[in-house]
């Protein structure tokens, strides 16, 4: 896909959770396509410590607002100076990068996507994407706390949502590969995005359950193009840039250690 680099306007920044803050970004002319598990690199302006830009999952595309949504952690310099931003201010970014998520061919398929803490923004779009094409997806999200699930609202508007908390303070208690729904239910393909260790764990359940997954890699990627090899991942096809080959891979192809 042809890439660009824009100056978008910020529209809004909404605080929804006390690290999280989600950006929506807009633009005089139509946005470009953008593919469900695509990333954006960001340009950091008045960080004096934050030199390389900044990849944030596509967290959702409102084609009739003509809007790009961001959900960003607020953890280090960078992201903390992406949480001032101002309505109006401009944003320099490079889209879409990256290769997206395989979407379904007919509407009965059915695709669980797996997330976990600010994982689960891919999978919105994701979700929405599918819902259009008719095809209803179940999410399975996990948190530590009740207070650490974002966007459940979003996510309910275009498929099913189940729940894990590590606490128990809402769905069911412990991580996303504990949840009943998996022992009860068949998928014809998994999606996840997350921590490494959870997605691990889910790869570990697709393989036993013999179904198709693809997992959104979060390596370290300071260009975007593939240039600066910070983000290589070890594959059956060798050494592979994570920010140009994936991010979203097939578990098959990836050689994870437990």
């Amino acid at each position: 896909m042809k890439k660009y680099l824009l100056d978008l306007t910020v529209r809004s920044v909404e605080r929804i959770h006390e690290r999280y803050v989600l950006i929506r970004l807009t633009d005089e002319k139509p946005l470009p396509e953008m593919l469900p598990g695509q990333f954006v690199e960001i340009r950091i302006d008045g960080s004096p410590t934050t030199f390389l830009r900044r990849p944030i999952s596509i967290n959702y595309v409102d084609k009739d607002a003509n809007e790009l949504w961001l959900l960003v952690a607020a953890v280090g310099d960078g992201t903390r100076k992406l949480a001032e931003l101002k309505a109006s201010d401009l944003l320099n970014c490079l889209l879409p990068l990256g290769n997206g998520f395989t979407m379904p061919q007919k509407p009965e398929e059915r695709i669980l996507l797996v997330g976990g803490g600010v994982g689960v923004a891919p999978l919105l779009y994701m979700g929405a994407e599918m819902a259009e094409k008719g095809c209803q997806p179940t999410f399975l999200l996990g948190a530590r706390t009740a207070r650490d699930l974002l966007m459940l609202d979003e996510f309910r508007k275009y498929g099913r949502v189940c729940i894990t908390t590590e606490d128990g303070s809402e769905g069911e208690k412990g991580f996303v590969t504990n949840h009943s729904l998996l022992h009860k239910e068949q998928f014809d393909r998994i999606a996840t995005c997350g921590p490494t260790p959870m997605m691990k764990a889910v790869a570990r359940y697709a393989r036993q359950a013999e179904t198709e997954c693809e997992a959104s890699l979060e390596n370290l990627m300071a260009c975007g193009l593939g240039a600066c090899l910070c983000c290589v991942e070890k594959t059956t096809d060798g050494n592979l840039c994570v920010c140009k080959d994936g991010p979203v891979f097939n578990i098959h192809k990836l050689l994870w250690q437990d």
